[in-house]
C-alpha cells in the first residue's frame, strides 16, 4: 500500500485515516467518560483521567509500531508530525483543553487536603502532573500556566490564612515552630509529586506569607519575641529564627538590628549599676574590676550566642561590634573605659593583683584585647598600660615576663608594630640590663661599701616621663653613684646619664625595740627614714630642707610612713592628712608579726600625661593631612577630613581639631586654599 508509486501509494491516506481513527476514539469514548467522572468529584475525574491517558499512551505505543513505516517515509518526505506528536496533539486538544480547568482544581484541592494532614493519593497527583508535563512536546508550558501558576496563587491565599491565625493565636517560637515545618512540608511536597523547577517560586511564596509580612511582628512580639529569647537564652529558638529569616533577601538585617539594640541595653545596665554605684558614695577610682568583669562576661556571652545561634554571621558581628562601640566608649565618672580597662590589665599582670592561672591569664587577655578593640580613644589606653607596664616592670612587679610579652603580642596584633614600639623597648631594656648589672656588680666588688647597690638603665624614648626630684643622697649612695657613673661613662661616653629617684626602690633594715625588720621601700622613703635614723625629731619644713623636695612631693612621701598600714614613723599630732606644721619622729613603739614589710608610697605622677596624649594626636592628624595631600595633591575640605578619619586608627578626631590642624598647616605654608574655591586645598610641594 505505501510502497508503490502515485497513484498506487496510499502511505497519505493511511496516515490520514490512522489520525481519524485515534480523533474518534478520544471523542466518542474518552470524552464522554471522563465528562461523566468529572460530575462525580475531582478524585474519580482524576483517576478516570489518568486510566485514559495511560491507555493513549498504549495506543500510541502501537500505532507507532505498526505504521513504522509511516514514520521512516511519509513522515520524512512530507514534513508532518510523526505519529507519536500526532497522537499527542489529538489528545492535547480534544482531552486536555477541555479538562484542564477541573483536573486543576481536582489537584489543588488534594493539595490543600495534603496539607491540611490528611492522606492523599500522591502517586495518583504525581501521574496527572506528568500528564502536564508531557501534552507540550518537552516543554512545561503548559504546566507552568496550566498547574504551577494556579498551584502558586492558592498556596498564597493558603498560608496567608494560616499566617493570620498562627500570629494571632501563637508565640513566636510556636509560630516558627510551624513556619519552619510547613517549608519543610513544601520542598517533600514539590520533591513526591511536582516538578521540581516549581520548588523556588512555591517557597518563595511560603516565605513571603509567613515571614516576610510578619517578621518584624515576630521579632517585637510582647513576651516572645527576639528580645525575650535572648533575654532567657533560648538558643534553639534564636537558632531557628536565624534560619528561617535568612531565607529572605535582607530578611537578617532588622535580626540583627534587633539584637544590637537588645546588647547596648545589657550594657547600659551595667554602665548604670556602676552610674548608681557612684551616687550612692562609692569612691570613683581608675579600678573597677566588677565593672570591666561585666562588660568582659556580657561581651564573651554574646559572642558565644553569634558564634553558635547565628553562625558567626558578618552581620551579627557586626551589630556586636556597634554594640560595644557604643558601650564601652561612654564614660561614666572621672574615668574613661580604656582607663578602667588598662588598670584591670594591669590587676591580671601584676602580682598580687588578680589570682588566676595561667589559663586564666591568658583568656583574660584575650577577652581584654577584644573589648579594647572597641575603643575609639585606643592611643590613650596605649598611653595609660604602658605607664602600669613601667611601674610594673620598675618595681619588680610583674607576675610573669611571658604574660607581658603575650599582652603586647595581641597588642601588636591589633593595632600594629608603631602602636607597641615603646613597649617592646622597654622590655627590650630590661634584657639588656640584666647583663649590664652582672658587670657592674663584678665592678662594685673592687670598691668597700655599705649596701648593695645596682642600677637600672633606661632609653629615654621608650619609658614614660617622670618626676625628677633633686633629692640629697645619703653619703654612700652618693659614692655608689659614683661608682656606677664613672663605670658607664667608660663604657658610653657619648649616652647622658639623668637619674630618676622617684622611680628606685631599696631594702632598709630597721630596729624597733628588740625585734628587727626588713622594709621594702622606694628610695625616697629609704632616704626620708635615713634623715630620722636614732630617733630624731624633725618638723615638715626641717625635712624638706634636708631632702630637698618640695611640699608636694614630701607629703604623700611622709603621709605613706606615718599614716598608712604600718605607721614606721610617728606623726606629730595624729591624724591621716600631712600639714607643714606637723612633726615626725621614728616610732619605737611599731611592731609587725611579719619580718618583711613592704611600705607602699602614691605614685607622684598621674596614670597618663593628658597633654601628651593631645600632642601626639595634634602631630598623627598634621602628618595624616600631608600624607594624604601629597598623594592628591587638591582635594575638598570634607573629602580632606574624611580621609584622614579613615586614616586615624587609634582615635577619633573632632572634625573641629582636623579643621584647626589644616588652618596650621596653610600658616607654615604646607596647604594652600585655592583662589577659585576657598573649600579646596592644595599641597605645596
Amino acid at each position: 500500500m505505501c510502497t508503490q508509486r502515485s497513484p498506487y501509494n496510499w502511505s497519505k491516506d493511511l496516515y490520514e485515516r490512522q489520525g481519524d481513527s485515534v480523533q474518534t476514539y478520544l471523542t466518542n469514548t474518552v470524552l464522554p467518560a471522563l465528562r461523566i467522572k468529572s460530575e462525580q468529584g475531582g478524585t474519580m475525574l482524576l483517576t478516570e483521567l489518568l486510566l485514559r491517558w495511560s491507555n493513549h499512551q498504549i495506543m500510541t505505543k502501537w500505532m507507532k509500531k505498526f505504521f513504522a513505516y509511516l514514520d521512516r517515509y511519509h513522515v520524512v518526505h512530507h514534513t508532518v508530525p510523526n505519529l507519536s506528536e500526532a497522537c499527542l496533539k489529538r489528545f492535547k486538544e480534544n482531552i486536555y483543553d477541555e479538562m484542564r480547568g477541573n483536573a486543576t482544581a481536582a489537584i489543588l484541592d488534594l493539595v490543600n487536603q495534603d496539607r491540611e494532614g490528611n492522606i492523599i493519593n500522591k502517586d495518583l497527583v504525581k501521574g496527572i502532573v506528568q500528564l502536564y508535563e508531557a501534552v507540550d512536546f518537552g516543554s512545561l508550558d503548559s504546566y507552568k500556566s496550566d498547574l504551577e501558576q494556579p498551584l502558586i496563587d492558592a498556596t498564597r491565599n493558603y498560608y496567608a490564612n494560616k499566617g493570620e491565625n498562627w500570629i494571632a493565636s501563637l508565640s513566636t517560637p510556636e509560630y516558627l515552630l510551624k513556619a519552619e515545618h510547613a517549608l519543610n512540608e513544601e520542598k517533600n511536597r514539590v520533591a513526591t509529586y511536582l516538578n521540581p523547577s516549581s520548588e523556588r517560586m512555591l517557597l518563595s511564596v511560603c516565605e513571603e506569607e509567613l515571614l516576610q509580612k510578619v517578621q518584624m511582628v515576630l521579632l517585637e512580639k510582647k513576651c516572645s519575641g527576639c528580645h525575650v529569647l535572648l533575654v532567657n537564652g533560648k538558643s534553639q529558638d534564636l537558632r531557628r529564627m536565624f534560619n528561617l529569616f535568612s531565607r529572605l533577601e535582607k530578611g537578617l538585617h532588622p535580626m540583627a538590628s534587633v539584637v544590637e539594640q537588645f546588647i547596648v541595653s545589657r550594657g547600659n545596665d551595667i554602665i548604670d549599676q556602676r552610674r548608681a554605684r557612684l551616687e550612692s558614695g562609692e569612691k570613683d577610682k581608675n579600678d573597677d574590676p566588677s565593672f570591666v568583669k561585666a562588660l568582659l562576661a556580657l561581651h564573651d556571652k554574646y559572642l558565644a550566642v553569634i558564634k553558635s545561634d547565628f553562625s558567626g554571621h558578618s552581620l551579627f558581628q557586626k551589630a556586636l561590634k556597634d554594640a560595644f562601640v557604643e558601650i564601652v566608649n561612654k564614660k561614666v565618672g572621672m574615668y574613661t573605659t580604656a582607663e578602667l580597662m588598662s588598670t584591670f590589665a594591669d590587676r591580671v599582670l601584676r602580682s598580687g593583683g588578680e589570682k588566676l592561672n595561667e589559663t586564666e591569664v591568658e583568656d583574660n587577655l584575650d577577652h581584654i584585647v577584644q573589648l579594647f578593640s572597641y575603643l575609639t580613644d585606643k592611643d590613650l589606653f596605649a598611653e595609660i598600660y604602658r605607664n602600669q607596664l613601667a611601674k610594673r616592670l620598675l618595681n619588680q612587679r610583674s607576675a610573669s615576663d611571658d604574660a607581658e610579652k603575650a599582652m603586647i603580642a595581641k597588642l601588636k596584633m591589633q593595632c600594629g608594630t608603631h602602636f607597641t614600639s615603646k613597649m617592646e623597648g622597654m622590655l627590650s631594656d630590661l634584657a639588656v640590663g640584666v647583663d649590664q648589672r652582672t658587670e657592674f656588680q663584678s665592678r662594685m666588688q673592687e670598691h668597700s661599701t655599705r649596701m648593695d647597690y645596682s642600677v637600672q638603665v633606661l632609653t629615654t624614648g621608650f619609658w614614660p616621663t617622670y618626676k625628677s626630684p633633686d633629692l640629697v643622697l645619703p653619703q654612700e649612695m652618693n659614692k655608689c653613684m659614683d661608682i656606677f657613673t664613672a663605670w658607664h661613662n667608660g663604657k658610653h661616653g657619648n649616652r647622658r646619664l639623668s637619674w630618676m629617684y622617684s622611680l628606685g626602690n631599696a631594702t632598709v633594715k630597721a630596729t624597733f625595740g628588740k625585734k628587727s625588720y626588713d622594709l621594702q621601700v622606694t628610695t625616697l622613703q629609704a632616704v626620708a627614714l635615713n634623715v630620722l635614723n636614732n630617733g630624731k625629731t624633725m618638723s615638715f619644713k626641717e625635712l624638706a630642707t634636708a631632702l630637698n623636695l618640695e611640699e608636694t612631693i614630701l607629703k604623700p612621701l611622709m603621709h605613706s610612713l606615718s599614716c598608712g598600714r604600718y605607721k614606721v614613723i610617728s606623726k606629730i599630732p595624729q591624724s591621716n592628712r600631712i600639714n607643714t606644721t606637723d612633726k615626725f619622729v621614728a616610732n619605737s613603739k611599731f611592731s609587725s608579726n611579719n619580718r618583711r614589710i613592704r611600705i607602699p608610697m602614691a605614685s607622684l605622677d598621674a596614670s597618663h600625661n593628658n597633654e601628651r596624649v593631645q600632642e601626639d594626636r595634634t602631630i598623627a592628624i598634621e602628618a595624616a593631612a600631608v600624607r594624604i595631600m601629597k598623594a592628591r595633591k587638591t582635594m575638598q575640605h570634607q573629602q580632606l577630613q574624611a580621609e584622614i578619619m579613615s586614616q586615624l586608627a587609634f582615635f577619633k578626631p573632632n572634625p573641629r581639631d582636623i579643621k584647626r590642624r589644616i588652618e596650621v598647616l596653610i600658616d607654615r605654608d604646607y596647604l594652600a586654599r585655592s583662589e577659585s574655591n576657598s573649600n579646596v586645598y592644595n599641597y605645596q610641594a
